[in-house]
């Protein structure tokens, strides 16, 4: 794999005293979307090089990168969303927007609360960008559900497998640690661990062109990337309830 360098004007420096009191927040208020970016700003250092360089290295990588679709935009066309057929990825990713209220560009404007470099024109961040734009079609393939704690922990267990970035793994051992305490059992973190695993199992979705990828059929997508049924994850979230498996949500608790 190629060697680039690293993102112009960073220290390559972790910043751990901003990471440690954002997952404070975000243990207290898992609603609390901001406190995730902020730990990926302080922790993921060097990641936008390593996956830039990953993605040039696929069959279609190279595509990808010189055309450098913003997928924010895309995702944020109500003609491109409704265009997709019945038992498609697409359609799944449809029907996920439409009964969780969620919205490409409402995760865009969550992630500009903290001034990043994600902004700026520099393929890396174009690349960080895929990777945001992209996260609710990764709950859409991996079936962990996007409003409770267990099923983000999940899959940010998942994507600490995909991607790198030592972010992802500070917030998923986090949420595990507390979910010990919080449900007086283990299923939630064995739930977390299925989610890493599953996702060092599972092909390179980053390096898939979405635009192709929305109009297969989900079933068929999820056995061609190698993506599991999550087991673990269904088991906790049965067992569990609806309550201990959002036990970071403040907005469920008050529901």
């Amino acid at each position: 794999m190629a060697t680039l360098p690293p993102f112009p004007g960073t220290s390559g420096r972790r910043d751990w005293r901003a990471a440690f009191d954002a997952i404070g927040k975000l243990m207290a208020n898992g609603d609390d979307t901001t406190q995730v970016f902020r730990i990926m700003r302080a922790l993921n250092v060097g990641n936008g090089p390593m996956n830039y360089a990953r993605l040039l290295g696929t069959t279609q990588g190279g595509r990808l990168a010189y055309e450098r679709t913003e997928l924010a935009q895309r995702f944020s066309d109500p003609a491109f969303v409704a265009a997709f057929a019945p038992g498609t990825v697409g359609a799944a990713y449809r029907h996920f927007l439409e009964s969780t209220g969620y919205s490409a560009d409402g995760l865009v404007e969550v992630s500009r609360i903290e001034p990043s470099e994600d902004d700026i024109t520099h393929p890396y961040a174009w690349f960080g960008r895929r990777v945001r734009d992209t996260h609710d079609i990764w709950h859409v393939l991996t079936g962990y559900k996007a409003d409770e704690s267990l099923g983000e922990a999940a899959l940010v267990a998942f994507s600490y497998a995909q991607v790198g970035g030592l972010g992802w793994a500070f917030i998923g051992g986090a949420a595990a640690l507390k979910s010990l305490k919080v449900t007086k059992g283990t299923l939630f973190a064995k739930a977390v661990w299925e989610g890493y695993r599953h996702g060092r199992k599972a092909k390179w979705i980053s390096g898939e062109d979405y635009e192709q990828l929305l109009h297969e059929p989900l079933d068929a997508a999820r056995a061609r990337l190698n993506i599991a049924t999550p087991t673990a994850y269904l088991t906790a979230q049965r067992e569990l309830g609806a309550e201990l498996a959002s036990y970071l949500s403040t907005q469920r608790a008050a529901a």
